[in-house]
């Protein structure tokens, strides 16, 4: 199994870089071949420029990094992102990995009656989305309205038509302990180290 890891964090010290660590053991530890597309690292631009908006149009990505991130997600078994919710929703990168890289012709392309879309990622059995923020969990789904959910889960990877969706949101990350952070850890080592 392959897993491609969308990964989006410029801190290196971070608790999401502890995220990162833990799920990549525990995807190793079953078997599972880690694709890492670490964002920060890579120097992934965000912003979509004409070039590339007459690309998307035309189904035909001019950019290489995009080019080479199309590649590698056509061969994953799963994909997963993991990110810090910033301002109550994804960062800079993240949005525009969704924008440019999750593009039609490759991702998914519109359907041949004219409504709703078609995924066309063959191989992708999963999708999960691993969250980290500050806000207490209550307050994010009440008084913001969960938008990680509705924006990742609902209007992208469901409106694409793939199924077996999942988030897992770690909320009041830094007024939680220590030891509830390392059980967060060993939890989700152990959670992916779980053949599916």
């Amino acid at each position: 199994m392959r897993t491609v890891v969308v990964f989006n964090h410029p801190y290196e010290g971070s608790f999401n870089n502890a995220l990162l660590d833990a799920v990549t053991k525990g995807l190793q530890s079953a078997g599972h071949e880690v694709d890492l597309m670490h964002l920060d690292r890579d120097g992934f631009n965000p912003a979509m420029s004409a070039a590339d908006l007459k690309a998307f149009v035309e189904q035909k990505p001019v950019d290489p990094q995009v080019i080479d991130y199309h590649k590698r997600l056509k061969k994953a078994d799963q994909l997963i992102f993991i990110f810090p919710i910033w301002w109550d929703l994804m960062p800079a990168m993240t949005k525009g990995f969704i924008d440019r890289v999750l593009s039609p012709g490759v991702v998914y392309n519109h359907h041949p009656r004219g409504f709703g879309l078609v995924p066309l990622l063959d191989r992708l059995q999963r999708v999960t989305i691993i969250t980290t923020m500050n806000k207490p969990q209550l307050m994010y789904r009440i008084l913001i309205g969960n938008l990680i959910r509705k924006a990742m889960l609902s209007s992208v990877f469901k409106t694409m038509g793939y199924k077996n969706l999942h988030w897992i949101s770690l909320a009041s990350v830094k007024t939680v302990s220590r030891s509830k952070r390392e059980k967060w850890l060993s939890e989700l080592e152990h959670r992916f180290s779980i053949p599916y």
